[in-house]
């Protein structure tokens, strides 16, 4: 026993290494990979800086160029002629300014088409009529041109080139208009200064006003309307019933409906609409228009009848 402690007393106490020795020992067993190793950056190349010109400078170049190119003795020679563009026509309307550029189309003269039945219309002319060219017989129609005596006249419209006609109270037939004691007949100046009749009404009780029209006459294909054209005069009374206005077309279609002249203006001519319809060659014939009263009983007077409008609906 006491043997055993003597031995434990002679053997020499361990002491643990320093950690810093540790380290230094474990990195010379295990070597750091040279990957890891920092290494020398390499030294910066600087690079030549680019140039760019700036507006002036573009400008001075520009400049300097020019002027060269003018004082050369082939600048002479490079301007371009201003005589030297010559313009040319072919008959198909395009105009040709040179060889380099290309055909510029030139719309041609819309020429104007003769009205339509118009020399069956102008049978019934007053005045002779120059149909030399299609210029000068659209000029006289755009004018007008009466027909039958003054009672009727006819004009072309000039948006559509349509066919119109006035039906003058003249070519109506109108109830007691030969009576004097019913109606009188007053000269009328028309918008182009020709003098027309009017019929004035004195004093009835029965009011009847007939028209009839060839539709074959209009042109096909365009809405036409239909209206009296009458003022009212004062006096005007005996209007408190409203007047009927009928339009009859070829085949028996009827239009028909009343109008009130008590509201109407006094003192100018006014329309009062009869009815529209589409001219057509093919169903056209002859045509009734209507304005009547005499149901009522009431004397009336006042009113003033210049005739029947027939034109295109604006």
């Amino acid at each position: 026993m006491g043997a055993s402690q003597s031995q434990f007393e002679s053997q020499p106490e361990l002491h643990p290494q320093p950690q810093s020795q540790q380290v230094q020992q474990q990195s010379e067993l295990h070597p750091e990979p040279q990957s890891r190793q920092l290494q020398p950056r390499p030294p910066r190349q600087l690079q030549p800086q680019s140039h760019e010109p700036t507006g002036r400078e573009v400008r001075s170049k520009s400049r300097r160029e020019t002027e060269t190119l003018l004082l050369s003795p082939q600048a002479e020679y490079s301007r371009p002629s201003i005589n030297s563009t010559r313009t040319e026509q072919n008959s198909t309307g395009l105009v040709k300014a040179n060889e380099n550029q290309s055909m510029i189309s030139v719309k041609p003269r819309k020429e104007l088409n003769f009205p339509h039945n118009y020399e069956h219309i102008l049978k019934g002319a007053d005045s002779p009529i120059d149909k030399s060219s299609r210029e000068k017989l659209c000029d006289q129609l755009y004018a007008g041109v009466f027909l039958d005596h003054k009672t009727k006249k006819y004009w072309l419209e000039r948006n559509s080139n349509s066919n119109c006609f006035m039906l003058y109270a003249r070519a109506l037939s109108i109830t007691w208009a030969e009576d004097q004691n019913y109606w009188k007949w007053v000269p009328q100046n028309d918008e182009s200064g020709t003098m027309i009749e009017v019929a004035e009404l004195n004093r009835v009780c029965w009011l009847e006003v007939h028209g009839k029209f060839d539709t074959r006459k209009l042109s096909p294909g365009i809405l036409y309307n239909v209206s009296f054209i009458v003022m009212l005069k004062d006096p005007a009374q005996g209007w408190e019933i409203p007047v009927n206005v009928r339009l009859v077309l070829p085949g028996g279609k009827k239009q028909q409906h009343n109008e009130n002249l008590m509201d109407k203006l006094r003192a100018r001519w006014i329309e009062i609409p009869v009815g529209e319809f589409v001219a057509s060659e093919k169903d056209g014939g002859e045509m009734e228009i209507s304005m009547y009263e005499y149901e009522g009983g009431m004397w009336k007077m006042g009113l003033v009848i210049k005739g029947i409008s027939i034109k295109p609906k604006n």
